[in-house]
């Protein structure tokens, strides 16, 4: 499978976790636009504190999403919102990332997570509860495993949760988290600057070594050895003492 056909089929795969009530009326209307600049919608959440406010995140398929990113899905979204009207009051939008500790809404994005903690909330409850904290171990079918760490006595370290039945899920902030979500980002920005012309292309043995996750080192310079150590005074008496001891022959 080409790269490209790779990201069409991001771009095509279907929610598993979808909003209710008025956002579903948004993500009818918000989601064929995103996709067809080339993002995908992750959620729509819509508040009523101070005036109402609709939040839209969205990302690139590679789930990467810029401020630049955020820009252009704003003013091509603001007016196709204006004409559907799918809020009956005015309402001021907000685009965003999913942010590091993003809600899990495909099944990619579990395929992505995995070695991370997470919180799910289960719509349907299983093995007779809602809620589950722990580390995505790995999708088998339609379930996603989750090896607990918040486990009561008698109950199994490990779930298998069908992924139909999530209600919501989220990763949850961790140091590794961010460490990777970090080394995402600068890849994501260097890319674009070079898609742009901003930054040249790397030659192609950068290109190896940053496709390896090799970092390059600079060589150090060796130190000289030490010429009047202990054991160069004790070789050079015990030659005198044989050049005493042993004089050479007339």
């Amino acid at each position: 499978m080409t790269e490209t056909d790779l990201t069409a089929d991001l771009l095509n795969e279907p929610r598993l976790v979808t909003e209710p009530g008025v956002a579903a009326r948004v993500a009818a209307v918000a989601a064929p636009v995103l996709q067809g600049m080339g993002y995908r919608l992750v959620r729509i959440k819509v508040s009523g504190e101070a005036g109402c406010t609709v939040q839209i995140m969205a990302e690139r398929p590679d789930g990467t999403m810029l401020i630049d990113d955020c820009e252009a899905v704003s003013k091509a979204l603001s007016p196709v919102l204006d004409v559907n009207d799918p809020i009956e009051r005015a309402y001021r939008l907000e685009i965003s990332s999913p942010g590091i500790d993003r809600p899990l809404v495909r099944r990619s994005d579990f395929e992505r997570a995995q070695g991370h903690l997470a919180k799910v909330d289960m719509a349907v409850p299983y093995q007779g509860r809602k809620r589950y904290r722990g580390i995505i171990e790995a999708l088998h079918g339609d379930t996603v495993r989750l090896h607990r760490d918040d486990i009561r006595e008698g109950e199994d370290a490990v779930v298998a949760l069908p992924l139909t039945d999530i209600g919501d899920a989220r990763l949850v902030l961790t140091d590794e988290l961010i460490a990777e979500s970090m080394r995402r980002g600068k890849a994501a920005e260097r890319d674009l600057k070079e898609d742009l012309g901003i930054e040249p292309p790397p030659p192609a043995h950068a290109k190896k070594a940053r496709a390896k996750g090799a970092k390059s080192k600079p060589a150090k310079a060796k130190k000289p050895l030490p010429q009047n150590t202990k054991q160069h005074r004790l070789a050079a008496e015990q030659a005198r003492r044989d050049r005493t001891d042993h004089p050479e022959g007339d």
